[in-house]
């Protein structure tokens, strides 16, 4: 057994620490780059690090917000919303979109991108991006600490009921995730990674082992 020194310290205590690495230990992550539409029409796009898929079958994805935003309040009104992926080249313009802007202000004028409408939902999807899924809310939670006490965090979870995926990323039916060259958030201030296809490498699963029971499932 290889002997490490490890700094240890209780979350409910403070880290003690320059920055929480909670978000650079949990990396890297899939931006959650969500659109949505209010209860008046309104389009709202905003990226949320604290996102992924949760199931198969129905597929689901979902991304929380640490207090109660824009893209929480639209998903609760009508519904639906849309995950955009993020590319290196949509880097700039995702970060954009982070701008703090009034409830209502429209965040693809902001960044210069196109709001493309979407085939299932009423929100639309980015057309710059080259994959985009369309969703329908099935829950969303507001988190608890261990006392039962509710924290001004909320999961928005959504069943995917479209998707778009730019044909140049397919081969043999196969989704080429590393040819799209997305960016994930990496922790610290300031920090992201890009997936590159040099960096792929494929590990083989034991026999019998499907996709999904490798995530979980089964």
């Amino acid at each position: 057994m290889i002997t490490r020194d490890f700094y240890y310290y209780e979350p409910s205590k403070g880290h003690g620490l320059s920055h929480n690495p909670l978000n650079a230990l949990i990396a890297p992550r899939p931006i959650g780059w969500i659109s949505t539409r209010d209860a008046q029409g309104r389009v709202n796009l905003a990226p949320y690090s604290f996102f992924n898929a949760f199931n198969y079958d129905p597929p689901i994805i979902g991304f929380s917000s640490i207090t109660w935003k824009d893209s929480v309040q639209n998903a609760s009104e009508t519904r639906e919303f849309v995950w955009n992926l993020v590319t290196r080249e949509l880097g700039d313009q995702m970060n954009q979109t982070a701008t703090p802007l009034a409830h209502g202000e429209d965040e693809f004028s902001l960044a210069g991108l196109t709001a493309v409408p979407g085939r299932v939902v009423n929100v639309p999807r980015v057309g710059e991006s080259r994959a985009a899924m369309e969703c329908k809310v099935t829950d969303i939670v507001q988190f608890r600490n261990t006392d039962g006490e509710k924290v001004s965090s909320w999961l928005v979870l959504g069943e995917v009921v479209a998707v778009h995926i730019d044909k140049l990323l397919l081969k043999d039916g196969v989704y080429q995730t590393a040819q799209a060259y997305p960016i994930l958030r990496s922790g610290g201030l300031n920090d992201y990674v890009q997936v590159l296809p040099e960096n792929v490498f494929q590990v083989t699963r034991p026999a019998g082992a499907s996709d999904a029971a490798a995530h979980g499932k089964g």
